[in-house]
């Protein structure tokens, strides 16, 4: 077979793809949504904490605080996707135009939900990162970004868009020289186990202090009077 016969079989293989996620296999193209809603969910989850703790730290305002969350969701959520591309050999200029091509809307829909839904969750945003409300209205801020990101990857997928994009390099054999070589591989899965470690450590830390303002400094009842020291 000639160099010519085997690009052609490739091309073909690839349009053979994109016709069954458009045309059939219908739960494969839920699990490949589900997938690349999750690690854009995963690149968000890290920015929006992020931006959340650092301008709570620095005493921002809920403005500039989910500004600051925004543009870290997108960092982080772009630079997620971009690792394994380069990995993979591309240039860092090709793997950028190929992942802001990809994930933009994604992150984009998961952001304007994500704040929306913390906006409206009553004391979630004034409540400080020490405080339960805060990390259960991002638990379900990030859970109602899910569900509408979910749609937008499905349908980006159906069309050859969106992650489907990047799928044609996730099974390249990643570079075993030079820089390259170091970059590590995180899969999906392995980080949004993190995220929701670190999130569940936040809300028993909040726990845990909101328990301890109530136990701990109880005033005596009135008229007891403690024994003094002998």
């Amino acid at each position: 077979m000639t160099s010519h016969d085997g690009h052609h079989t490739m091309s073909h293989g690839h349009e053979g793809r994109g016709d069954h996620a458009g045309h059939g296999g219908g739960s494969s193209v839920n699990a490949m949504a589900a997938s690349a809603t999750l690690h854009c969910l995963t690149g968000c989850a890290i920015g929006e904490i992020a931006g959340l703790m650092i301008g709570t730290a620095v005493g921002l305002s809920n403005g500039w605080t989910i500004a600051l969350a925004i543009v870290l969701a997108f960092v982080f959520g772009y630079s997620l996707s971009t690792l394994p591309l380069l990995k993979s050999g591309l240039a860092i200029g090709t793997a950028l135009s190929v992942v802001l091509a990809a994930d933009t809307l994604s992150i984009a829909t998961m952001e304007v939900v994500d704040n929306l839904v913390m906006a409206i969750i009553p004391g979630a945003m004034e409540a400080g990162l020490v405080n339960v409300v805060f990390w259960v209205g991002m638990m379900i801020a990030l859970a109602v970004a899910f569900v509408a990101a979910f749609p937008v990857n499905r349908y980006l997928l159906q069309r050859g868009k969106g992650h489907a994009l990047t799928h044609e390099y996730h099974g390249a054999e990643p570079v075993q020289e030079g820089v390259r070589r170091l970059i590590p591989s995180f899969s999906s899965g392995a980080l949004a186990a993190v995220i929701i470690a670190f999130i569940l450590g936040g809300l028993s830390v909040a726990v845990a202090e909101e328990l301890g303002g109530e136990t701990g400094g109880e005033p005596a009842p009135a008229g007891q009077v403690e024994a003094p020291a002998h």
